[in-house]
């Protein structure tokens, strides 16, 4: 479907809202190496768990201003009080398990980071930097290596679906179909 700007888009991108298409357009699949921007996009993808990423996204001001603007340091030292305050917040998704999940990802987002100096290098070793152009998966030989690497670690809520959907939302995997006008890094 061709849309109004006369670029054609992923199916996914809903034309109705612009919070959605800016996604789509400026951030999805574009390569990133800010680890402030891979702890976000990790924190919010554990919470897109069995929920729809548009929900997400909606949401992502209340979860940047819930979660302290991601700074993984703060979130690691989260205590039970914060917890119960997150827990009453309604402009987040408000799971016990996933908002846990988060301050044991940021513990071990932090240790991985010590021991590779940034959660970037960690994450672009397993591609070598380069970016993977497919379209269709839901999962990979890839996100299941770095989803079990992970788990191993500690981390929660990273099975290989939402690392998949991790992966790309990053940029490690370009995902955008053939049609769209972005594909394999056009545009």
């Amino acid at each position: 479907m061709q849309w109004t700007d006369g670029k054609t888009r992923c199916h996914w991108a809903n034309p109705a809202n612009p919070t959605y298409v800016h996604y789509h357009d400026a951030e999805w699949g574009r390569p990133s190496h800010d680890d402030g921007h891979l702890f976000e996009m990790l924190i919010l993808e554990n919470f897109q768990a069995g929920l729809s990423w548009e929900c997400i996204l909606n949401k992502r001001e209340a979860f940047r201003r819930a979660f302290d603007n991601f700074a993984v340091h703060k979130v690691a030292a989260y205590d039970e009080a914060k917890v119960a305050t997150l827990l009453t917040d309604p402009g987040i998704i408000r799971n016990r398990l996933k908002i846990r999940a988060a301050i044991t990802n940021a513990q071990v987002f932090l240790q991985i980071v010590q021991q590779w100096g940034s959660f970037a290098r960690y994450l672009w070793h397993w591609t070598e930097g380069k970016i993977i152009y497919e379209v269709g998966p839901v999962s990979s030989p890839l996100s299941d290596t770095i989803s079990q690497d992970l788990r191993k670690r500690g981390m929660k809520f990273v099975g290989t679906v939402t690392i998949y959907a991790y992966l790309q939302a990053v940029g490690v995997i370009n995902g955008h179909a053939q049609e769209c006008y972005l594909f394999a890094g056009g545009a």
